[in-house]
């Protein structure tokens, strides 16, 4: 995130810092994806296991829940009623049978949603890299894993930016080298750093209904709504407690 008017003790405190208690995770498991659309193999329904329901997981990771709730989508495989929920909701909103199966159509609707390098229809991998080496190094995962780290972030931005109504949602920080993050006042375990986190601007829209909207989107950390940008992240999948500075629950 970039500086504010707050102090950096403040920032220390409740940015990326790892809870009391939490498992020190430096990174989710890496899934290698392909540079064209995503070939799904079979159809997905609750019960089943694999490679396949990961990358479903990692797609409808943002349709978490119907409204706030401490509640994400796992990313390990295992289709279980999360995933189902996360599903009915995706579906429901792209007009489809909401079945919780993901068929021929849920699928082409989520290859939709994919550019060719493996970026999403409405963000693209140039808008998460560190904004000094226009990079995905020097933080604190490989280059590779920061990179993965950010796609599955983009999937969770394509859902809150159609939750908004479809407007355009800007990246005005994504992944930071140690170096970079450092400069900005940033924390010393800021989810940067990882490639977890974005700072967005919704022209239009107040931060206060993007905080709102994202707290249905499986963010597991939200800086409050009264900085000049929106923060979110998702400190969860790296072991972290879940943090909304402003939320509901």
């Amino acid at each position: 995130m970039a500086s504010s008017s707050f102090p950096f003790d403040r920032r220390t405190l409740l940015r990326g810092t790892l809870a009391a208690g939490a498992g020190a995770v430096l990174g989710p498991v890496l899934l290698a994806h392909s540079a064209s659309a995503y070939s799904w193999p079979r159809t997905l329904q609750q019960g089943m296991t694999g490679a396949d329901v990961t990358e479903l997981q990692i797609r409808v990771a943002g349709w978490a829940s119907a409204g706030p709730a401490h509640t994400r989508v796992a990313i390990d495989g295992d289709f279980g009623p999360g995933t189902a929920t996360a599903v009915r909701l995706f579906q429901s909103a792209y007009g489809l049978a909401s079945d919780a199966v993901a068929g021929p159509a849920t699928q082409a609707q989520l290859n939709a949603l994919q550019q060719s390098d493996g970026s999403t229809v409405h963000f693209n991998f140039s808008e998460f890299t560190d904004r000094v080496s226009g990079t995905f190094s020097g933080g604190k995962v490989s280059a590779a894993a920061a990179k993965e780290n950010a796609r599955r972030l983009m999937y969770k931005l394509e859902a809150l930016r159609k939750k908004l109504g479809n407007v355009p949602v800007t990246v005005n920080s994504g992944f930071r080298s140690i170096a970079h993050n450092a400069s900005v006042g940033g924390a010393s375990d800021s989810m940067h750093l990882y490639g977890t986190a974005a700072d967005l601007g919704v022209a239009g829209v107040a931060n206060k209904t993007v905080y709102q909207r994202a707290e249905t989107c499986g963010f597991s950390g939200l800086e409050t709504y009264t900085e000049d940008h929106q923060h979110v992240d998702s400190r969860a999948d790296l072991g972290r407690a879940w943090w909304w500075e402003n939320g509901t629950i």
